[in-house]
């Protein structure tokens, strides 16, 4: 891990046998809240490359608003990382610059908190273009305010064309570069991100349904998304391990569906239905709490207006006490294991009744002479369910979205209710 004032750069994993570096945690927690809290905090390290050597908690209220912790803690602090060789202190909030400043004068020692901690490791992470130039951007923002004079000898006069005028320190020049780089990186994502909707259009077109997988991170989403659609994402068992969301596809009964597995979560969910991924072998009061930050965030981000199918993934590592527990406190959620195959079959089936009301199955008989409108028909992507090379045409049945039964109305010979047996002869 690396923290400084500048961007950090996609760092390789440590080479096997290196030191990792040795961190010390430090977190303020209200009275009554339990040090087994810092777990998460120290999993995050251990995803970044420091090695956690000792913790520290303080109870009180809220934090100190110069120093996080209080005068007295401040003095233990130091001398606990002195006494644990720590080559950095983590912290479990996100700190005010002021409050990191301090921190780092009264410590001598560099101090990264929770915020600059998960950039570090999404900048390991990151492998598109897109991803890469997000996380960039969100790490500018994030020093920007921290950034401070620390080469005050870099202090130069200057005149002529292109310059800021006599005076203009580093840290002056540095602040407005990192601007500078920040508006580009903006023009970049916009870009990109008018691309993804052309290609998000396309798929529109073709309706192709579109699922994605939300949900805490290191629930197997990544796991469930290979295990659905024969993928080979990466599954390691750290945090954020899958930064760039994925997308690929799978068939049910002949109909093409699209996964996608994103990390944290990315606003305006381009999909139709979420399925929302919970850790089934976590305690419950834990489980209960991650739905809820889940559905919070869903919510944050306008999405709880979506469908969303909860899934309760690690099922193969609970009893049969703690099944049934689960099955009444969430009733109809459905209990799978993608690391052992358990359940997958309903899930696909679930999925694709989620989107079965959008179609009509229809019958058409499609002239020779009109085989451009059966090429158009197969790029929509139904389900065919039956084809057959008739002297008259080409005789088709198949299900096809709803607002696109006007667009084949000429050929079409028979409509089959959804679920019944009336037929319509034209």
């Amino acid at each position: 891990m690396q923290h400084n004032l500048s961007v950090t750069p996609r760092q390789p994993d440590p080479a096997p046998g290196a030191e990792p570096e040795r961190g010390l945690v430090v977190a303020v927690l209200p009275q009554g809240r339990e040090v087994e809290e810092l777990a998460e905090l120290r999993e995050l390290a251990r995803t970044a490359g420091v090695e956690t050597v000792d913790e520290l908690v303080q109870h009180r209220s809220r934090p100190d608003p110069r120093s996080y912790v209080g005068k007295g803690k401040l003095a233990v602090l130091k001398q606990a990382l002195g006494n644990a060789a720590a080559d950095v202190l983590i912290v479990d909030d996100e700190l005010q610059p002021a409050q990191q400043r301090l921190l780092e004068n009264e410590l001598q020692a560099r101090v990264v908190d929770r915020t600059q901690l998960i950039l570090d490791i999404f900048a390991q992470h990151a492998v598109s273009a897109e991803g890469k130039l997000q996380v960039e951007l969100a790490q500018l923002e994030y020093n920007l305010p921290r950034m401070r004079g620390l080469w005050k000898h870099l202090e130069r006069l200057g005149g002529g064309v292109g310059t800021r005028g006599p005076g203009e320190t580093q840290l002056e020049t540095d602040r407005r570069l990192a601007r500078r780089r920040i508006a580009i990186l903006r023009r970049r994502l916009k870009e990109l991100s008018g691309q993804r909707e052309t290609r998000r259009k396309s798929r529109r077109r073709s309706q192709t349904p579109t699922v994605a997988l939300a949900g805490y991170t290191n629930v197997g989403k990544s796991t469930l998304l290979n295990a659905l659609t024969d993928a080979h994402v990466s599954v390691e068992n750290r945090l954020f391990e899958t930064l760039d969301p994925t997308t690929r596809s799978f068939e049910h009964n002949g109909r093409r569906y699209l996964l996608t597995d994103t990390v944290g979560f990315i606003r305006r969910l381009p999909h139709q239905l979420v399925l929302h991924v919970a850790d089934a072998s976590v305690p419950e009061d834990r489980l209960h709490e991650m739905i809820a930050a889940v559905d919070a965030v869903l919510e944050e981000i306008g999405a709880r207006d979506l469908p969303i199918e909860l899934v309760l993934n690690k099922i193969d590592t609970v009893d049969a006490l703690t099944r049934r527990r689960i099955a009444n406190r969430f009733p109809g959620a459905l209990q799978i294991s993608a690391a052992t195959g358990e359940g997958l079959e309903e899930l696909r089936a679930r999925i694709a009744s989620r989107f079965a009301s959008r179609f009509e199955v229809v019958e058409l008989l499609v002239p020779y002479e009109q085989g451009g409108r059966l090429a158009e028909l197969y790029a929509l992507g139904p389900p065919i369910e039956l084809r057959e090379d008739r002297p008259e045409g080409v005789f088709i049945r198949a299900r096809l979205p709803e607002h696109e039964l006007r667009r084949f109305a000429p050929f079409l010979v028979a409509e089959a209710r959804r679920g019944g047996a009336t037929s319509i002869v034209r």
